[in-house]
């Protein structure tokens, strides 16, 4: 589907060639990048290719596309990893305190910015960020990635929707798990509340957490799409839209690629996680 829906786009002679090309030149362009064949033959090439792990040169830096994908992937990676390790310690830490006293004061300012964060949509957060502390402010730069400074940004606005949706998976499942049995003769014996949170409830209450964190981790690894353009962030998200207007077919076709094996490994990150959280899956 990728494949034919790129080639709705046009043309990449018009982009790649001056306006007063020649025909001549402009059927040798065609003919030299295999975009004279019928496009069934063009795919049929396509998959060949991919069937030996050749996935194509690129249009506009004219070497393999792999390689500009995964130099942009290893951008969109650490960008991932960063916010997913801030949203998995400040959700679970904030989330399991809000749960050990629902309905506190605590519990309903979690609960309220929780709400507010999931609910909020990145572009604008991205831009009220860019206008705010790099515009009005002045604190932050708009793009780029030279120094840490170029990172915050990006990483807050990525940070604020799965903190939210996670502290409020995290919240429920401990709820439950705080209730339970084991955790009430656990305070019958004197254990403190800390042991009691960290260590007998949030293990069993990290369950439902782990399917989000994967899902949100996904949708972070699959690009970032928005973020990554409006900040300039040079990601496979941003290298995908580039690509896209450029018509640089086998690039966003190795992007497409790279994304969806990297939420397969996530999957499969996910089910060997709850293997070794759950004994009953383990054994």
């Amino acid at each position: 589907m990728v494949f034919f829906l790129s080639r709705l786009t046009g043309d990449p002679t018009d982009l790649y060639l001056p306006v007063d090309a020649s025909l001549q030149a402009r059927e040798q362009f065609r003919e030299i990048n295999g975009l004279n064949d019928p496009m069934m033959v063009q795919f049929g090439r396509y998959v060949a290719d991919l069937a030996v792990l050749d996935l194509g040169m690129s249009l506009r830096q004219a070497r393999p596309a792999i390689d500009v994908v995964l130099e942009g992937f290893a951008w969109t990676l650490r960008l991932a990893c960063v916010t997913m390790l801030l949203v998995t310690f400040f959700a679970i830490v904030i989330g399991s305190l809000a749960a050990f006293r629902v309905g506190g004061i605590f519990d309903r300012i979690a609960t309220f910015f929780s709400l507010i964060g999931a609910s909020a949509p990145d572009f604008w957060l991205a831009i009220v960020a860019i206008v705010v502390f790099a515009v009005n402010l002045r604190w932050l730069p708009t793009s780029g990635t030279g120094t840490i400074w170029h990172w915050v940004l990006p990483v807050s606005v990525l940070f604020i929707r799965p903190f939210g949706l996670i502290l409020q998976v995290v919240r429920g499942s401990m709820i439950g798990v705080l209730s339970s049995a084991y955790v009430k003769t656990a305070r019958a014996k004197g254990v403190r509340n800390r042991p009691i949170i960290f260590v007998h409830g949030l293990r069993n209450g990290m369950l439902p957490v782990i399917t989000v964190l994967g899902d949100q981790a996904a949708g972070i690894l699959n690009g970032a799409v928005i973020v990554e353009t409006i900040f300039g962030f040079p990601g496979i998200g941003k290298l995908m839209i580039d690509s896209i207007l450029q018509r640089d077919f086998n690039v966003v076709l190795a992007a497409i690629m790279v994304s969806a094996l990297a939420i397969f490994l996530m999957n499969l990150l996910i089910d060997l996680a709850y293997a070794l959280l759950d004994p009953r899956i383990r054994y």
